[in-house]
């Protein structure tokens, strides 16, 4: 459902938002936390033009501004997928194999279809839909090799109002022809789709090498010239996700001191650089990630799924090297965020990292914003921010209901929602300061 009239509104409602990191233990960080039982925020064309309690705000609202009641919800920030390609929807859920298994059966040929722009412009449709079901309203995305695959999903996330980064595939080697690019035709293609598109309303473009063992050195090269002369562009590509992926690089790069290096050696680490999985590093590598300012993003349904390994979230935290939360879809097993903090929380278990509900939703929020240098537009309830939130439901389901009822501190409700909500959770969406999905509608 997406709501015509963005101009005023005022939702009010229990909220909740982050001010900055609230750490690692089971209280949060002095300050980092603003919370407020009977919260109010004042939508204006799109931004948030204050936020206060109600009884505050109340004064100062025009007699016939129009009231959105989520009384018993909770009013959030809207989630934040640093990782995800769009193009592998239909392929949730196929059979886990390794990695490298995984792309050749699955990923490549179900890539191809996307040469046809019909079924790029059908599949993102339908990935907005269910990224906004899911109450995540920015992704960084993975589009394909083909450049219509780009225009379709930068088209349908400017008719939605949704502040979006993605990029088109590099990748000219070491995969079907039907998806190869060149050097220089692939480099040609993204210049005429940044031309087209970043900055474009609030649509932002990610330089998009797959991987290492997918582009030539020339290919590599020429990706880092164009960060090099347009440093406000991002980067994504993947990096030590599976034991047998790293055993190639090797062969493929042996000039280079590991698998970072390759990255490092044609100039693609950078602070708008994410690096997603890293789960094979170790800590001298999280230090050169750190000082570089680039970003990690831990994907623990995809690391489950694929049976990958297990992210080492404390000793990114400890090099001081940001990580970000990402559902990497379709390897991933759910666009939900709430999924993804379920799944981050029992890798932590296994590594004996327990991973807060404070420290969750602030990754799924300012944390992914911070580390995605959006945070000026995004990430938090405060005034002249975009106006994009997620309302959570605690009494979604009859389970959820029933463990809700007996929380009586704000800490047990989140930490119930991320282990127990899921799509059904989330009761809105907004955007751009319209509403863009009702669960009952």
């Amino acid at each position: 459902m997406t709501d015509p009239q963005p101009h005023m509104r005022l939702l009010r409602g229990p909220l909740l938002s982050f001010d900055a990191d609230p750490g690692e233990d089971d209280a949060p960080a002095a300050g980092s936390v603003r919370h407020l039982e009977d919260g109010a925020v004042w939508l204006v064309d799109g931004h948030i033009h204050a936020v206060a309690d109600f009884a505050e705000l109340a004064p100062h609202l025009p007699a016939d501004i129009e009231t959105v009641d989520y009384g018993d919800k909770l009013m959030m920030p809207g989630f934040i997928d640093s990782h995800v390609h769009y193009a592998q929807l239909d392929i949730m859920a196929s059979y886990g194999r390794q990695l490298l298994d995984w792309l050749n059966d699955y990923t490549f040929p179900e890539e191809c279809r996307f040469a046809e722009c019909a079924h790029a412009e059908a599949v993102a449709e339908a990935f907005l839909d269910e990224t906004l079901r899911a109450g995540t309203t920015t992704a960084q995305v993975f589009c394909t090799s083909h450049p219509g695959s780009v225009d379709a999903f930068f088209t349908a996330a400017r008719a939605r109002g949704l502040r979006m980064l993605a990029g088109k595939v590099l990748m000219d080697r070491h995969a079907p022809e039907a998806l190869v690019d060149d050097p220089l035709g692939g480099l040609a293609d993204s210049e005429r789709l940044i031309g087209d598109w970043h900055g474009r309303g609030r649509l932002g473009y990610s330089l998009t090498p797959r991987f290492a063992p997918t582009s030539s050195r020339e290919q590599l090269e020429a990706t880092g010239a164009v960060l090099r002369n347009a440093p406000d562009l991002h980067l994504q590509t993947h990096l030590s996700e599976n034991e047998g992926e790293i055993a190639w690089v090797g062969e493929l790069f042996p000039e280079c001191e590991d698998y970072l290096g390759v990255y490092e050696r044609y100039g693609l680490v950078g602070p708008r650089s994410t690096f997603a999985h890293g789960i094979h590093l170790d800590q001298p590598m999280r230090r050169r990630l750190a000082e570089a300012g680039a970003n990690v993003a831990f994907c623990p349904t995809s690391n489950l799924f694929l049976g990958s390994g297990l992210f080492d979230r404390l000793a990114c935290r400890e090099a001081g090297l940001a990580t970000t939360l990402a559902s990497d879809v379709g390897a991933g097993t759910d666009l939900s965020g709430l999924a993804t903090l379920k799944a981050a929380y029992q890798v932590g278990q296994l590594r004996g990292q327990p991973l807060t509900a404070w420290q969750g939703f602030y990754r799924l929020t300012l944390g992914n914003a911070r580390a995605l240098h959006l945070d000026e537009r995004i990430g938090r309830l405060r005034e002249g921010h975009e106006a994009d939130l997620v309302v959570l439901d605690p009494q979604a389901t009859p389970l959820l209901a029933r463990r809700t009822a007996r929380c009586r501190k704000l800490a047990e409700t989140l930490f119930a929602l991320m282990m127990l909500g899921d799509d059904r959770t989330v009761y809105a969406t907004w955007a751009n300061g319209r509403r863009v999905h009702q669960r009952d509608a």
